[in-house]
């Protein structure tokens, strides 16, 4: 599908995804910011529709539909899929006519750290492009209702312009790691930042426990980070349900926040760092692992259980 925008074909090229959606706050900011630079040609592949804590997952048993976006200075489509489907789509060369040079997931509407980075939307639509050898961002904002506003989001992305801008420039001297990508959260002090800091992926958690409801208003959702009420609840754990009912209706709800305290990308944000975490998509285990699954496999078969 040929582009409607012109193009510089000295600038190098972003491609803008996100997992809040293509009409969110944080993406049109970021790629206004991008576009006001005048140093990148910008394309936008994003969901159209809220697609957070959906994690990798992607669309494979039907077609995805997808549709061409107004969005000033930039190529721009919505698609009806994921962020990992959108990431997919935009460096396939099917929709645009080139590879990014970058893909830049973002921003975000809320933290991801720790383990939250397995379920975020955000960091696949990076991994996706990460996995099929494109380099990528992930972005981040830790929105914080009742301090966060709006023009945060434009600090935010400004703030995040000399990293993105380096790593391009790395990329054309052909001296950018290739084995990970990045993972990246703004503090939600975001004006009195207190510079980047390079941090590991932590191992805090929202522990999340699940509440039976008499229906779906009652329960209410929780579409983002930025909307999750992060108050532990009180209520007492609930009773099993009614063996003498037929249907039910659950909703998630906050139990408990496992804090790591190792100084880790949760921590540094918090102490209002960018934190730059370097992320692979391989889950590897640690040594001790290792070392016991390599004594303990040889011993499966004596447990085994004759067959009658």
């Amino acid at each position: 599908m040929e582009n409607n925008g012109v193009y510089s074909s000295h600038r190098p090229t972003v491609m803008v995804t996100n997992d809040d959606g293509v009409d969110a706050l944080g993406l049109r900011v970021l790629v206004r910011v991008l576009v006001s630079t005048n140093r990148f040609n910008v394309f936008v592949c994003a969901p159209d529709s809220e697609q957070s804590a959906v994690s990798h997952s992607i669309t494979w048993r039907h077609a995805v539909p997808v549709k061409r976006v107004e969005i000033s200075g930039a190529t721009a489509f919505s698609v009806a899929g994921t962020p990992a489907d959108c990431a997919s789509l935009g460096i396939s060369k099917a929709l645009f006519s080139s590879v990014p040079d970058l893909v830049i997931s973002g921003i975000n509407m809320g933290s991801n750290c720790g383990y939250h980075i397995v379920y975020s939307g955000t960091v696949a639509g990076a991994r996706e492009a990460f996995v099929n050898g494109v380099p990528s961002v992930a972005l981040s904002y830790d929105w914080v209702r009742g301090k966060s506003n709006d023009n945060d989001f434009t600090l935010a992305a400004e703030a995040c312009v000399p990293i993105i801008s380096t790593i391009l420039a790395d990329i054309k001297n052909k001296i950018y790691p290739q084995n990970c990508f990045l993972n990246i959260t703004v503090p939600t002090d975001v004006l009195n930042h207190k510079g980047y800091q390079l941090t590991q992926q932590g191992t805090s958690l929202i522990r999340m426990g699940w509440k039976q409801v008499t229906s779906e208003t009652h329960g209410g959702k929780m579409l983002s980070t930025m909307t999750m009420d992060l108050t532990p609840s009180q209520s007492a754990e609930p009773s099993v349900v009614s063996t003498e009912q037929e249907n039910f209706l659950f909703t998630r709800e906050v139990r408990a926040i496992q804090v790591d305290d190792d100084g880790a990308d949760y921590c540094s944000v918090q102490d209002g760092y960018i934190t730059v975490t370097p992320i692979n998509a391989l889950f590897n285990v640690d040594v001790d692992c290792l070392t016991f699954f390599k004594q303990w496999l040889p011993s499966v078969g004596q447990h085994c259980t004759p067959a009658l």
